[in-house]
């Protein structure tokens, strides 16, 4: 919005050209959500305390030391990330540029989705929320109308390919499968996130770790020079999406004050399905999909440990991991919480160093 209004101005006033470049307004973004966050963190917390008097259900098959430690905390945190990711994004990105809209839409519509498998949640006081094949559903639906706008946005040849990371100028076209392929990445990535979130702090820093990676990877894959250098794909307009992810960051930032150990505050399935949603989104619109795989390493392991468990006792009858997903393993091995949480943030950050090597080493 403001560079929609005050660019056009810069003839007259000369100052205002520094709303030309994305690295102010990306800064800008990031700023302006933590503020938000600050600004009704305390509101909003304050709120769903007094609407959630149990707080958050706690799950009778999790860890026995949740029923203590995280009992009568509020969840639907989320809300608050939503609430400065999304006013951030319209004060500092260029509306007329279509993959924010698009980013923004999935990140809402799944937020919603979240919110009310935690209403449910609250609301009858269980930890089963809306039925997995309702969300499941819905999270498909909501992927394939992104994807197919995502197409028509898209120049001709760069619509319905997947890049390879590490190997040059290599791009496999999957014709309409595409779509398929992009319901699998924002579904997949949404639900990973969601299972990663079971410990304070957890989720939140290697979602914004994420983020920065795709911020990057936005800036570069959509400047000509830039793209032509590292020789990855170049993706008209696609660098506006750096604004984007700049206002994940920022209201990460914030929400981790108040997630922080001891937790004052849940995301719930409101934050963490509308997250890996954002970067599933974001990640197609890049034609990074695959490196978000790299960069998220950390919730494809969690998921894949839940597929594993699962897999495993409906074989065997036995289970490989002392409890799914794996943050939970390493409690019953009696690791600390903050332990884990340090150690998983440690991974993350290697992950991520990886998947950005991915951009010369081809």
């Amino acid at each position: 919005m403001l560079y929609n209004i005050l660019f056009p101005l810069a003839d007259q006033l000369s100052a205002l050209n520094v709303f030309k470049y994305l690295t102010f307004r990306t800064g800008g973004a990031v700023i302006t959500a933590l503020v938000i966050s600050f600004l009704f963190g305390p509101v909003v917390i304050s709120m769903l305390k007094n609407r959630q008097p149990g707080g958050q259900p706690i799950r009778e098959d999790g860890p026995e030391s949740h029923l203590q430690t995280k009992k009568g905390t509020p969840t639907m945190g989320g809300c608050l990330i939503l609430l400065a990711l999304t006013i951030a994004t319209l004060l500092w990105a260029d509306l007329r540029n279509g993959y924010i809209w698009v980013a923004l839409g999935v990140t809402l519509a799944f937020g919603i989705i979240g919110f009310l498998d935690d209403y449910i949640k609250v609301a009858q006081c269980n930890s089963k929320g809306l039925p997995g094949k309702l969300k499941l559903s819905l999270q498909v639906a909501i992927s394939v109308v992104a994807a197919l706008y995502i197409m028509s946005q898209m120049p001709p040849d760069l619509a319905t390919v997947i890049a390879i990371p590490f190997l040059k100028e290599t791009v496999i076209n999957f014709g309409w499968m595409f779509v398929g392929f992009s319901v699998l990445v924002m579904v997949g990535a949404s639900n990973a996130v969601n299972l990663t979130d079971g410990l304070d702090g957890l989720a939140i820093v290697p979602v914004m770790i994420a983020a920065g990676v795709f911020a990057l990877i936005a800036y570069l894959a959509g400047n000509s020079v830039f793209s032509g250098y590292l020789q990855i794909n170049y993706v008209p307009d696609s660098g506006e999406l750096a604004v984007f992810c700049g206002s994940v960051i920022g209201s990460g930032l914030g929400f981790l004050w108040y997630n922080a150990p001891p937790a004052k505050v849940f995301m719930g399935d409101t934050g963490s399905l509308a997250l890996g949603g954002a970067l599933g989104a974001v990640s197609i619109i890049t034609k990074h999909e695959l490196v978000l795989a790299i960069v998220g390493g950390l919730f494809v392991l969690e998921t894949f440990s839940v597929i594993v468990q699962v897999i495993s006792f409906k074989l065997t009858g036995k289970r490989v991991f002392a409890m799914a997903p794996l943050h939970h393993h390493f409690e019953k091995k009696g690791w600390a919480e903050s332990t884990i949480v340090i150690r998983f943030w440690i991974i993350a950050s290697i992950l991520a160093l990886v998947g950005l090597s991915t951009l010369k080493l081809r």
